[in-house]
């Protein structure tokens, strides 16, 4: 029977971290080389946040820089990992009667390249995108990743990047922020422990949960990839959280994973 590979929710964080050397960037290296090395990855991004769910389609797709104000070495940056088609037609096969339409527009937004540029790399894993419907509620993507399962008994890692905590307006730019804000942390502390006791309700309904998770989740696009990811767990499968912290007082960079 072929290994089942984990499912991995990033904390992507500050785009910057793509070029820096800290203790995200090393503790994504050392998972690279932990888990077993998937034939390729599908990516759920915060930032290929859209009007209907596309796959892209390419063979070579492209590197987009979707950010700006930052440093003229962070543009320069490539990830030049393949495509695969293929896998983008098994992704539309399985997600029917979801309407899913090829895209070869699209690339590897940051949310995606800045990770697995310290992962994997060498860019030598094919990487296939999945957009995150904006219209559709957060219900309809657990399901999605409910549906995508069974990818990673085929040797598909399946990742999800964006930050359980991130609220820009709260962010400490350029001041010193010497500890995270309360609310993040207990927000943080309340997702884990429905997470790890696999309580998904909530967490689908997470604007049910409170002014914490109001502040945590200001807009939902960094959130949801989350939901693919846990959504992908199977029964008695363990989740843990190889890295945490929080950054600038409102971003959480905590990793969650799957198996």
């Amino acid at each position: 029977m072929a290994q089942v590979l984990p499912a991995i929710f990033f904390g992507h964080g500050n785009p910057l971290n793509a070029v820096l050397e800290n203790r995200y960037t090393a503790a994504w290296r050392q998972i690279g080389t932990e888990v077993s090395r998937p034939k390729a990855i599908l990516s759920i991004s915060a930032h290929w946040f859209v009007p209907g769910t596309g796959v892209t389609i390419s063979t070579s797709p492209r590197t987009i820089h979707d950010f700006g104000g930052f440093p003229q070495e962070l543009y320069q940056v490539q990830y030049p990992a393949p495509g695969d088609p293929a896998l983008a037609r098994r992704v539309q096969n399985m997600l029917k009667p979801l309407p899913v339409g090829f895209d070869d527009s699209w690339g590897l937004d940051h949310g995606t390249w800045s990770v697995l540029r310290h992962v994997y790399p060498n860019a030598d894993v094919p990487v296939v995108q999945l957009s995150i419907d904006e219209a559709q509620p957060a219900s309809v993507h657990f399901e999605i990743g409910r549906k995508l399962a069974p990818l990673r008994a085929e040797g598909i890692l399946i990742v999800g990047s964006g930050n359980l905590v991130h609220n820009l307006h709260a962010y400490a730019w350029g001041r010193h922020m010497p500890d995270p804000y309360d609310w993040a942390i207990r927000f943080e502390e309340e997702a884990k422990q429905m997470m790890i006791a696999g309580e998904y309700k909530p967490l689908i309904d997470y604007e049910s949960l409170g002014p914490e998770a109001m502040l945590s989740i200001p807009t939902p696009d960094h959130y949801l990839p989350l939901l693919y990811v846990i959504g992908s767990r199977q029964e008695g499968e363990v989740i843990t959280f190889p890295i945490e912290g929080v950054d600038g007082g409102s971003i959480s960079m905590l990793t969650a994973k799957v198996g």
